[in-house]
C-alpha cells in the first residue's frame, strides 16, 4: 500500500480542523452510521471551549488502497513548538488560507517553517462561500508571502485548489461543479510524492509527539524513516546528548481514522504510535542497530515569556485545592515536561516557587487551566519577557501584530499601539473595516487584548506572532488604572459597593467573601486605593427624601485566568483555584505596602 504523510497547518480559524473532518467522512473505512462531531479532531475539552487546536493530532484515511497520514496542527503561535516538531515527520504540508483575509501572522511563522525544511507546500484556498471571499486575490498574496520568505522557484510554483471545507467541496476552478471534497483528496495523492518505503535497512524512528496513557504509560508517536519494527522488539534508543540504553517495545499502533489499533509490526514511511518506553522523549532516535547513527536533532524555537508558579499562601489557601504544597506543584510540572516539549521550568532555590517558561501568554494559560481543573491551587505572578543578549547589548522579542477593527476605531488603537512602541508598518482600509500591520515588544502586547476588546467593544480581532529579536526599546507605560484593594477581611455589601463604583470597575459582586490585601476593582485615578467593601447602611428610625435610594450596581467585570494574567502588575499575585481566580497583592497589610514603597523610593 502506497503511503503519503502530510500536515495541515494554517492561521488559527482558517478551517484547518473542519478540513480535516471533511477528509475523514471521505475515507473508504468510514463509518456513516457512527458519524463525525463537528470539529473532532479538537477532542481536549479546552480546545472544544476555546475553539482552537492546541496538541497536535494525528489521523488517516484510505483512498483507492493508498493510505493518506494526517496530522492536524494548532494555528496558534504559543503552540509553535507542536507545529516544528511534525512538520519534520511529513513530506508535504497544505497550507490553509481563508479566502477573505488572505495570509496572516501565523500564516507567515508556519509556511516559513515548512519553507525551511524544504517541504512542498500545497495551498488550500479554503471558505470560498464567504460573500466577501476574494479567493484570486488571496492567491496572489499568497505568492508574495512565499516570495519574501525565499521561497525557491519550485516552491513558488505551489499547486492550489479552492474549498468550502464547512460543506466538503472542494473544486479545482472557481466555475467547476461543486460536489464533495474527493478533487481535495485527488490533488494531494498527485503533488505529493509517496513515502520512501526501505525496509531493508535497519530501523530508525524518531518521536515528534508523546502521549500519556493510564495503561500504557508514555506513547511515542512518528513516523518510521527506515526498516521494520515487530511487537516485542528489543532496540536501542539514542538519546539528544549521544548516550544510549535499551529498551523493549510493548505495543505497536497504526492510525485509521481518527483511532488507533494495534499492529504486529510498522513499516518505513508509515506514522506509528509505540509504547513501552517509559524513558522516551521527543527527537531521541529509536533503532533496532546498536551501532545505528542519530537522525537530525529536532530543533525548537526558545521560550518567549516566564512566569513564576507558587503556593498559594493567600489567607483562603487550601480551601477549595485537592494539591496545594510545592511538591504537588513541582511533580505536576516535571510530569508536563515529559509531554509538553515547548515549555522549561527552572526551580527556585530557597522558595517554593518554579520559574515556568512558555512561549506566550497562551501557551502558559491552557496548562495553568488544566491544573485547576485537575485540583491544583497555586498563585502566580506578573508574566515577564525573557531578554537575549546579542553582541553584547540587550535584545528582546518583537511581534507582528496584525488588527482588523472598522474605520472609526482606527485611530485609538494606533494611539494605543503607539504608547506601547509599536511601529505601523501597513495600513488599508476597504468596506468600512480597516487593517493594520505593527511591529511591536512582546512587552508592549503583555496585557493588551482586555484593552483592545474596550477599545473596539468586541468588534476587531488582533492576531499576533514572534517575529524576531531586536535591541531594547525602553520603558513601557501600560497599565493606567491602579488597584482598589480591600482594607478589611469579610462579605462584601451592595451598598458598599454602590458608592465604590464610581471611583473604578468592580471585579466581585456582592455577599463575596474577601480578604484583606484583595483587589475587589480597578481605581481610575491611576493610583492604588485602599477601601472597605464591607460596610452596610446606617439603619436609622429618622426618614428623609434622600434616603431611599435604589442600589444600582453595574454589572462587574468577571476575572478569568487570560484577564488575571494580563491584569497583574510587579507587586501582585493572580491567585488560582478550581472554583475561584482572585487577584491579590504580594503585600497584604496596607502599612507593609507604603513601607516597601518608601523603601523602593530610597534605593532609586
Amino acid at each position: 500500500m502506497d503511503l503519503y504523510n502530510v500536515a495541515i497547518v494554517a492561521h488559527v480559524d482558517h478551517g484547518k480542523t473542519t478540513l480535516v473532518d471533511a477528509l475523514l467522512k471521505a475515507s473508504d473505512s468510514f463509518d456513516s452510521h457512527k458519524g463525525l462531531a463537528e470539529r473532532a479532531m479538537d477532542s481536549n475539552d479546552q480546545e472544544k471551549e476555546r475553539g482552537i487546536t492546541i496538541y497536535a493530532k494525528n489521523a488517516a484515511i484510505t483512498h483507492q488502497g493508498k493510505k493518506l497520514n494526517i496530522v492536524d496542527t494548532p494555528g496558534h503561535a504559543d503552540f509553535g513548538s507542536e507545529v516544528e516538531r511534525v512538520l519534520r515527520t511529513v513530506d508535504a504540508v497544505i497550507l490553509v488560507v481563508d479566502a477573505f483575509e488572505g495570509p496572516m501572522p501565523q500564516t507567515k511563522f508556519v509556511l516559513k517553517k515548512s519553507l525551511e525544511l524544504g517541504h512542498k507546500v500545497l495551498v488550500v484556498i479554503n471558505k470560498i462561500d464567504k460573500p466577501m471571499a476574494r479567493p484570486d486575490t488571496v492567491v496572489d498574496l499568497t505568492f508574495d508571502l512565499f516570495s519574501n520568505l525565499g521561497a525557491t522557484d519550485e516552491q513558488l510554483d505551489f499547486p492550489y485548489i479552492y474549498a468550502n471545507a464547512k460543506a466538503g467541496i472542494a473544486i479545482q476552478e472557481l466555475d467547476d461543479e461543486q460536489k464533495d471534497i474527493t478533487p481535495l483528496i485527488d490533488f494531494i495523492l498527485e503533488h505529493v510524492a509517496p513515502a520512501e518505503s526501505n525496509t531493508e535497512a535497519s530501523f530508525r524512528m524518531q518521536p515528534a509527539t508523546l502521549k500519556y496513557d493510564n495503561f500504557l504509560g508514555r506513547i511515542a508517536i512518528g513516523r518510521v524513516y527506515e526498516g521494520v519494527l515487530k511487537s516485542n522488539q528489543a532496540v536501542t534508543i539514542i538519546k539528544s546528548d549521544g548516550s544510549k540504553y535499551t529498551a523493549k517495545v510493548s505495543k505497536i499502533f497504526s492510525f485509521e481514522g481518527m483511532n488507533r489499533y494495534e499492529v504486529q509490526e510498522a513499516q518505513a514511511g508509515d506514522m506509528v504510535a509505540i509504547a513501552g518506553l517509559p524513558e522516551i522523549y521527543v527527537g531521541e532516535t529509536i533503532t533496532s542497530d546498536e551501532e545505528a547513527e542519530a537522525l537530525p536533532a529536532i530543533k525548537v524555537d526558545p521560550p518567549a515569556l516566564a512566569i513564576e508558579f507558587m503556593v498559594n499562601d493567600s489567607p483562603f489557601a487550601g480551601r477549595e485545592g485537592q494539591y496545594v504544597t510545592s511538591r504537588h506543584l513541582k511533580d505536576r510540572l516535571e510530569k508536563e515536561l515529559e509531554t509538553n516539549v515547548g515549555l522549561k521550568i527552572e526551580i527556585q532555590k530557597g522558595c517554593d516557587g518554579v520559574k515556568v517558561y512558555g512561549r506566550g501568554e497562551m501557551h502558559i494559560a491552557v496548562l495553568i487551566e488544566t491544573m485547576r481543573r485537575e485540583g491544583f491551587e497555586l498563585q502566580i505572578s506578573q508574566p515577564e519577557v525573557i531578554m537575549q543578549e546579542i553582541d553584547g547589548q540587550k535584545h528582546e522579542p518583537i511581534e507582528m501584530a496584525v488588527v482588523n477593527v472598522p474605520d472609526e476605531m482606527a485611530g485609538s488603537i494606533i494611539e494605543a499601539l503607539g504608547r506601547r512602541k509599536g511601529i505601523m508598518k501597513n495600513m488599508k482600509s476597504e468596506n468600512g473595516n480597516t487593517m493594520l500591520e505593527f511591529e511591536v515588544p512582546t512587552r508592549g502586547l503583555l496585557g493588551f487584548r482586555s484593552n483592545f476588546l474596550l477599545l473596539t467593544r468586541g468588534e476587531g480581532t488582533l492576531y499576533h506572532s514572534f517575529d524576531r529579536f531586536a535591541p531594547h526599546v525602553g520603558k513601557i507605560e501600560k497599565r493606567t488604572v491602579g488597584s482598589m484593594v480591600s482594607s478589611v477581611t469579610g462579605a462584601t455589601m451592595a451598598f458598599s459597593l454602590w458608592k465604590l463604583q464610581e471611583r473604578g470597575p468592580l471585579f466581585i459582586g456582592p455577599a463575596t467573601e474577601i480578604y484583606e490585601g484583595m483587589i475587589i476593582g480597578e481605581h481610575n485615578q491611576g493610583t492604588d486605593l485602599a477601601v472597605n467593601p464591607t460596610k452596610n447602611k446606617k439603619l436609622t428610625n429618622v426618614r428623609s427624601s434622600g434616603a431611599d435610594e435604589a442600589l444600582t450596581l453595574t454589572p462587574i467585570i468577571p476575572v478569568t485566568l487570560e484577564m488575571a494574567i494580563e491584569y497583574i502588575k510587579d507587586d501582585e499575585y493572580a491567585e488560582i483555584t478550581p472554583k475561584k481566580v482572585r487577584l491579590r497583592k504580594k503585600l497584604l497589610k496596607e502599612h507593609d505596602r507604603k513601607r516597601a514603597k518608601v523603601k523602593q523610593a530610597e534605593n532609586l
